[in-house]
């Protein structure tokens, strides 16, 4: 099976910043002319994840809310106590979010609903340069 990779790097602010990279996926399909195939975006971070979101302005809002909510900055962890960086939240988010999503291409298009979007989100306690590959499969 063929496959194409790319690379490109990101900088964040940190602190939960959410960034919509969906089209600079959709370009990357498009420049190699892939019909049909398996996209898949990762994140090259402990600290960070990718996922799929509904674009509505304040649904960001409220899933970092959330996240927040589940896994507080202002608790005491065991990493924080054995490294002291303070940010054993950034590794505990990234972990249950995961650091890629994988997406149908299908006729030259990925396969997001109308409101679908592709968003890093960089939970680290300080801004960061954040690379992500994109592969895809066809």
């Amino acid at each position: 099976m063929p496959t194409v990779v790319e690379k490109f790097n990101i900088q964040t602010q940190g602190f939960d910043d959410l960034i919509d990279v969906t089209l600079k996926t959709k370009n990357f399909v498009s420049k190699n002319n892939i019909q049909n195939g398996l996209l898949n975006v990762y994140v090259v971070s402990s600290c960070a994840s990718v996922v799929i979101i509904e674009d509505e302005p304040k649904l960001g809002t409220d899933f970092i809310k959330f996240i927040q909510s589940l896994l507080p900055v202002n608790k005491v962890y065991e990493h924080d106590n054995s490294w002291h960086d303070e940010n054993a939240y950034c590794h505990l988010r990234a972990m249950i979010l995961n650091n890629s999503v994988t997406i149908p291409v299908i006729d030259s298009d990925l396969a997001l609903d109308t409101w679908q979007k592709i968003v890093l989100i960089d939970f680290n306690n300080r801004p960061s340069s954040r690379q992500i590959i994109m592969s895809v499969v066809y």
